[in-house]
């Protein structure tokens, strides 16, 4: 079995953040890690050296693949805030209608400017995502 490519790391979080260009994109992660820390109650770990999470999983599936994720976060990307927060399970569609301007891929959420996005709505959106999570597998704090 292959080994999973995206790992935790011990690289700071913060020196990550700061190193985050555009300058818009910066200030917008700064916003989200307060967020995601504030709705989750934990500090962030990076992962594959360009995801913010905060808790993990590991999943163990019925063809016995198996490994570990980060529980929820985001990626600060060039053309869009990559938000994890879906984990596939249920259906957001009410929330997500309330939140804003936004994309979906199968598992995250893409998001422009976070000027444009109801935070207070990202928040529950983030409880609800964690919530269903913790209805499949066993969640830890990071």
């Amino acid at each position: 079995m292959a080994d999973q490519k995206t790992q935790p790391s011990a690289a700071s979080v913060a020196d990550y953040l700061a190193g985050v260009d555009p300058p818009r994109r910066r200030d917008d992660a700064l916003v989200l890690d307060r967020l995601f820390r504030e709705v989750t109650g934990w500090n962030p770990v990076l992962w594959g050296g360009s995801m913010v999470g905060y808790g993990r999983y590991a999943y163990t599936y019925a063809s016995g693949h198996s490994g570990q994720s980060l529980a929820t976060g985001f990626a600060p990307r060039k053309a869009n805030m990559v938000v994890y927060i879906m984990p596939g399970y249920a259906d957001f569609g009410a929330i997500l209608s309330r939140l804003g301007p936004h994309r979906m891929g199968k598992s995250c959420l893409y998001l422009g400017a976070l000027s444009k996005v109801d935070l207070a709505v990202l928040a529950e959106l983030i409880r609800a995502g964690l919530d269903d999570l913790a209805g499949h597998w066993p969640i830890e704090a990071s």
